[in-house]
């Protein structure tokens, strides 16, 4: 099939949508974990309004969905589900994005206003794309691509299909939710509500990549009570939770962190610390594909715990862990229709698929447990959750033309 978009316009859209600030929270309790995912889901809702959907609706916990109806002679079609989140990564700062666009790009080092120089040296996949437009912030910020270009996708084929009757489909569902990158985007999810016999979370990486494996994810937060008294009168008294926190850290295997692993190799990660001499918090990830593995994971760090409070005392270290979300090839496996479906539509759209397991989870983890197999969809970004964050035009254009394609009838 051929698509033809209006380039200026896909960008017009993307900027609009990384101009609206919605970094989440994984520290808070509501839901959505940050009011500002409100603006950008009120802004989704009205222009569906303004498209002509029906069934627009904006829930009390944030999730915009719609409803795109058959075209004549596809009713019985399946339902599909289209799927993106608006939140950004708590990990950089995702207010005022600034977006540069860099045309005609040359390999070279793309020089930003605020710093983060794009070099190749650093990230070589940069050359793949010489001659394309770079998208990016101007590193003082992330660009937001994750998700926002998912979004971008998704409201651009709606346009797309509206615009041009005569690509048949059958009735799609679409939806927007927040705190994807908290873990919980799918908490409050109706899936039967939604009422897709599967569907597709449009929220993968560089072009072609295609994700129906995810990491099984478990969260860990480690508290260290230690014992604060004078300095001048610490001997034998004091117990530092900041020196408890960095034999916790030594502890572990140091060839198992994210910078040192790749494929289908998990991990331990210590994403964020704080606290005093008296205590200090430590939150981690605990990633890997496989259950057992994951699960080994699990027991090392209580058996580390256990140590510690056997040498240092009982109740020296707090140790909680939550269970994330699930890979997702258990689920989807079972349907691979909707694999191939995915697959035939990037090959019609001259894109090459790259069958990868995500190094990660998205919804459509949490959602295919739930009973809707729901794959993952690239959208042509790099780097995501820093300032590093870019994404080429030509692969955000080809991401909205596989949409289309994807849910036209086949």
């Amino acid at each position: 099939m051929n698509i033809e978009l209006d380039a200026e316009q896909v960008l017009a859209r993307f900027q609009r949508y990384v101009g609206v600030e919605t970094t989440s929270d994984e520290r808070a309790t509501g839901y959505p974990s940050t009011a500002c995912q409100w603006d950008l889901a009120r802004l989704l809702r009205d222009e569906l309004l303004a498209l002509g959907l029906q069934d627009v609706t904006m829930d009390g916990y944030a999730y915009v969905t719609a409803t795109l109806p058959a075209t004549p002679g596809c009713e019985d079609a399946p339902i599909i589900g289209l799927l993106a989140h608006m939140d950004t990564s708590s990990e950089a700062c995702g207010k005022d994005v600034r977006l540069e666009r860099h045309a005609d790009y040359d390999g070279g080092i793309i020089h930003r206003a605020s710093g983060h120089d794009l070099d190749p040296a650093v990230f070589p996949e940069l050359l793949a794309y010489k001659g394309q437009t770079i998208l990016c912030s101007d590193g003082s910020t992330l660009l937001g691509a994750d998700d926002k270009a998912g979004v971008t996708a998704i409201m651009t084929a709606l346009e797309y299909l509206l615009a041009h009757p005569e690509v048949p489909h059958g009735k799609l569902r679409v939806g927007f939710t927040p705190d994807e990158e908290t873990g919980r985007g799918t908490e409050h999810f109706d899936v039967a509500r939604f009422g897709a016999n599967f569907a597709y979370t449009i929220d993968g990486g560089p072009l072609g990549e295609f994700n129906y494996e995810t990491f099984n994810a478990t969260n860990a937060t480690v508290v260290f009570h230690g014992v604060n008294v004078h300095t001048g009168t610490a001997k034998n008294m004091m117990r530092n939770a900041i020196q408890l926190a960095a034999e916790w850290q030594t502890s572990l295997p140091r060839a198992e962190s994210p910078e040192h692993t790749e494929g289908y190799e998990g991990f331990y990660h210590s994403l964020r610390v704080s606290g005093t001499t008296a205590e200090v918090e430590l939150n981690m990830l605990l990633r890997d594909h496989d259950k057992a593995k994951l699960k080994a994971r699990k027991l090392l760090l209580k058996n580390l715990a256990a140590f510690m409070n056997v040498r240092y005392g009982a109740g020296t270290v707090e140790l909680t862990l939550k269970d994330m979300y699930s890979n997702m090839r258990e689920y989807v496996q079972p349907h691979p229709e909707v694999v191939q479906r995915a697959l035939r539509a990037m090959q019609a759209q001259g894109v090459t698929p790259q069958v990868l397991p995500v190094r990660g989870g998205t919804d459509g983890s949490h959602l295919s447990e739930q009973g809707l197999p729901c794959p993952n969809v690239f959208t042509g970004g790099h780097n995501f959750h820093g300032a590093y964050e870019y994404i080429p035009l030509e692969s955000l254009l080809a991401c909205c033309r596989v949409v289309v394609e994807l849910v036209a009838a086949q």
